[in-house]
């Protein structure tokens, strides 16, 4: 049985975390799995669309905290694992961010600590009614400080705040108010939910949604004018391209545009 498993469907790769009876934790053989699935997807030129979604009653429960005990027998007490594991996950975390396709976290169940950290990585998330959401780290003793990284950037900082510091959980309804997730469906319209925005996502052309999902998380970083110098560069870029020309006037002349390089190379 693969612990990570993926099922490509047309310009839409999915990628299954397969681990129910752990809840879909972020085990280091997980962790492994979803970042030799981001180096692939990086390079994949025919997949527009990535969506994550998990087996079983969760979407990702966190760590696997069994695994990080095990890790504390080591002579400096899990110090080296502890340091190496973080930065494992950070970079499965990054690298979600940085793949030049969007990602859909189609959650339901729970999404908890790296779990719900995962969520906030991803570009837009559908969630079933009765999903709950939360960095309740606190709750063992360990602040959720990474998950805090990713969960800050997603929703309000008085509300990240509440939850990484009294372990409380955010209904779906919330987490959309919030601004952590895109859409809320019942859960048996959660797949074909998240399937439609996935499609709706790989119709555009692909190289302008590509330069755009890198330019959003650039500019976000910028001052305001280095951020409008900056995407005023990319805007230049983008209308010299043939398929934009090409974009536009199917447009004005009321036809469907016929892109010939969907990539932009």
């Amino acid at each position: 049985m693969e612990l990570l498993q993926r099922c490509d469907s047309g310009h839409i790769a999915h990628l299954h975390m397969n681990a129910p009876e752990r809840l879909n934790a972020l085990s280091d053989e997980m962790l492994a799995a979803l970042q030799a699935q981001i180096d692939a997807l990086a390079q994949d030129r025919t997949i527009r669309v990535v969506v994550i979604s998990g087996a079983g009653k969760a979407f990702c429960a966190g760590h696997d905290l069994k695994q990080m005990q095990a890790g504390r027998q080591a002579e400096d007490g899990g110090k080296a694992y502890f340091a190496d594991l973080f930065t494992r996950c950070a970079r499965v975390m990054t690298g979600l961010t940085r793949l030049p396709q969007p990602v859909i976290a189609q959650v339901h169940g729970i999404a908890t600590a790296a779990g719900c950290q995962m969520v906030a990585s991803c570009d837009m998330a559908v969630a079933a009614e009765g999903t709950r959401f939360g960095v309740n780290g606190v709750n063992i003793g360990l602040f959720c400080s990474t998950p805090m990284v990713a969960l800050t950037r997603n929703i309000p900082r008085k509300k990240a705040f509440e939850m990484l510091t009294t372990g409380r959980f955010l209904s779906a309804e919330e987490a959309e108010r919030a601004g952590l997730v895109n859409k809320v469906v019942p859960a048996d319209e959660l797949a074909q939910a998240t399937q439609e925005l996935a499609e709706t996502v790989a119709g555009k052309l692909t190289a302008a949604v590509k330069i755009g999902k890198s330019a959003f998380y650039e500019q976000m970083t910028m001052d305001l004018d280095a951020a409008y110098a900056f995407t005023g560069a990319n805007m230049v870029d983008n209308m010299l391209w043939r398929d934009t020309n090409e974009g536009i006037a199917a447009f004005l002349e009321k036809r469907a545009p016929d892109w010939q390089d969907r990539q932009g190379d």
